[in-house]
């Protein structure tokens, strides 16, 4: 009983160190959102004012930034699930770019089956995502071959194969946009807030956060992954089948980027539009390194960054700094997360 409540008290202190950690970080993030502000804008108070509440001033604004969220959920789960098997996905530009083309050719094929052809293909999309990240598994299993830079070098190859193909055999004519032809109006999601873009993608994010929450912590397959990702020798001689776990969890990890491609087109785009996923796969990593792999930590992650990305937009709009602020900003915070400078700062303190 003792050794338990001893237990309990440690897991609470890593809890507390850990999340005092990233609050300093998000905190440091926005100290030199205003920094950047006072010497980047003529006007820094009417800056700071767009950029911290113009994401919150009306529905519309409100909508798109929770919209923004959708795809770093998805890219957040996908990367938490490999990490915490050990693995890491880096492929995520080409599986969510690659994954939404899918969804959208398949849409516009299975349009006569109606809300089953809609299903269909997003199971399409997030199958090809999968298999494109399960590549990177299956070379790691074969011959240890790394798969951050497998998954890494195959995602900029699938960008540029997606590239010419809305650009060339899949391009609409009938549109001024580099872009296919849009999917049928029956399978676009309904709308949670109009005018904004915010549709049911959301609910189904939160529900792949549960979903990916109860198979890690309450199934025997997430127990095996991640007693895989902590000690794979230790798992290979309790009898799990490690090798398994090289792959299985890098599929998963491309399903739900393409996922998360594929709700893109249902609740927003409403067709594969060129280079329209252009840094929402980095995003989603930095989204899973801030929730430390946590799935439930995804979200309020995912709605930072759709937030830093949201306020600067509005500032671009409204004032006289340009939209790289928010690039600057998710620097930052990705350089301070992954470094760990922070963190172990606190881990320190935490031992003296």
């Amino acid at each position: 009983m003792a050794r338990e409540k001893k237990l309990a008290r440690k897991t609470i202190r890593t809890f507390v160190r850990e999340g005092a950690a990233i609050l300093l970080i998000l905190t440091i993030a926005l100290v030199w959102v205003i920094i950047l502000s006072l010497l980047l804008s003529k006007t820094p108070a009417k800056t700071l004012g767009y950029f911290f509440l113009g994401p919150l001033q009306n529905t519309y604004y409100f909508g798109n930034m929770l919209n923004g969220s959708i795809p770093l959920i998805f890219g957040g789960l996908g990367v938490s699930l490999a990490m915490r098997s050990g693995n890491f996905n880096l492929g995520g530009e080409g599986q969510i770019y690659s994954g939404a083309l899918v969804t959208t050719l398949c849409a516009i094929s299975l349009a006569p089956l109606g809300i089953v052809g809609a299903f269909l293909a997003l199971v399409l999309g997030a199958l090809v995502a999968g298999a494109l990240a399960g590549v990177s598994g299956f070379l790691r299993m074969q011959w240890n071959t790394s798969e951050l830079i497998t998954s890494f070098l195959l995602s900029n190859a699938v960008v540029l194969v997606v590239n010419h193909l809305i650009s060339g055999p899949f391009l609409d004519p009938s549109t001024s946009l580099m872009a296919t032809r849009k999917i049928p109006e029956a399978f676009r999601l309904p709308l949670l807030l109009p005018p904004s873009n915010l549709s049911m993608a959301l609910p189904i994010a939160i529900l792949a956060v549960v979903v990916v929450q109860l198979y890690l912590y309450k199934t025997k397959s997430g127990y095996e992954l991640r007693m895989t990702g902590l000690n794979p020798f230790f798992a290979k001689y309790g009898g799990i089948d490690t090798r398994r776990y090289m792959v299985l969890p890098m599929v998963l990890s491309g399903a739900l980027y393409g996922l998360g491609g594929g709700l893109a087109i249902y609740g927003t785009y409403y067709a594969s539009i060129k280079e329209f996923s252009s840094g929402m796969g980095w995003n989603g990593l930095a989204v899973a390194l801030i929730a430390k792999s946590k799935p439930t930590a995804v979200i309020p992650a995912a709605l930072f960054f759709a937030y830093i990305e949201a306020g600067a937009r509005s500032a671009m709009l409204h004032s006289d700094v340009t939209f790289e602020i928010a690039a600057i900003v998710q620097s930052i915070v990705f350089f301070l997360i992954s470094s760990e400078v922070l963190l172990n700062l606190f881990t320190k303190r935490g031992k003296q």
